[in-house]
């Protein structure tokens, strides 16, 4: 077996600080360290963070501030202002990184794979021709083309600048 070596990953696999027991999409909200916590953006009821682990660069996700697990028992005003905040991260994705195509969606419970099963949240995923390549497969490692604090400031520029207009 041959081993890749990417000291750089330290970052996202050692936790700055000790694991929270708590739901991050209630504590990190109200922590006030947005661009520590790689919050994009807040709304009135919803806010949009980058995923610590993301399944591509620029993996966004969505969360209502309201500590719920499932999109059935949100209000339709929050329902609305998810949806809105979405096209904002696909447009913000679109400017910073010319995606192909998207994933989006909602793990909704454990069995379906939520992390955080008891807040529900809406994935969005940049996708691009090619980005599955040999090291998923035969190596079984993804690799990352882009530091997420430097993802975090082009994405939030694109949103915020799309806000102005």
């Amino acid at each position: 077996m041959e081993n890749l070596w990417a000291p750089w990953r330290m970052a996202f696999i050692e936790p700055k600080t000790p694991p929270q027991p708590d739901c991050i999409f209630c504590t990190q909200p109200s922590e006030d360290r947005d661009e520590e916590n790689h919050i994009l953006y807040r709304g009135k009821y919803c806010f949009m963070m980058l995923n610590l682990y993301p399944y591509n660069n620029g993996h966004v996700m969505i969360a209502p501030f309201e500590h719920v697990s499932s999109i059935e028992l949100l209000d339709a005003a929050t329902l609305a202002e998810l949806m809105e905040q979405a096209k904002l991260a696909l447009q913000g994705l679109r400017i910073t990184m010319n995606p192909d195509g998207f994933n989006m969606g909602i793990n909704q419970g454990k069995v379906a794979g939520a992390g955080f099963a008891e807040h529900v949240h809406y994935h969005i995923v940049p996708r691009w021709n090619g980005d599955t390549n040999f090291m998923p497969v035969l190596a079984d490692v993804k690799v990352m083309p882009e530091h997420l604090d430097a993802v975090y400031h082009k994405l939030f520029l694109a949103i915020n600048n799309i806000r102005q207009t």
